[in-house]
């Protein structure tokens, strides 16, 4: 069974950036935005993972991690996550 990953990301540099993305690779994901790989993230590497949900059902977890990005998802990762 393969997993999907929703995870938020916190900047060690600067915490008071984050980041909210989507992989079915939890630790390559991890790797390539602490690399410089991935633009939207390079800048404020390195990264720490916050918060992680797995799913099972992809769709669930993209939907999820839509939420997160909207201005209530982001709300309540602030909160809760």
């Amino acid at each position: 069974m393969s997993f999907f990953y929703v995870y938020i990301l916190r900047s060690t540099a600067d915490s008071t950036h984050h980041y909210t993305g989507f992989t079915d690779d939890l630790a390559r994901r991890l790797e390539e935005h602490n690399s410089g790989k991935l633009p939207n993230t390079a800048r404020f590497r390195p990264w720490t993972i916050s918060s992680a949900t797995a799913f099972v059902d992809k769709g669930r977890a993209l939907a999820f991690e839509r939420y997160l990005k909207s201005g209530s998802g982001r709300e309540f990762a602030r909160r809760h996550l």
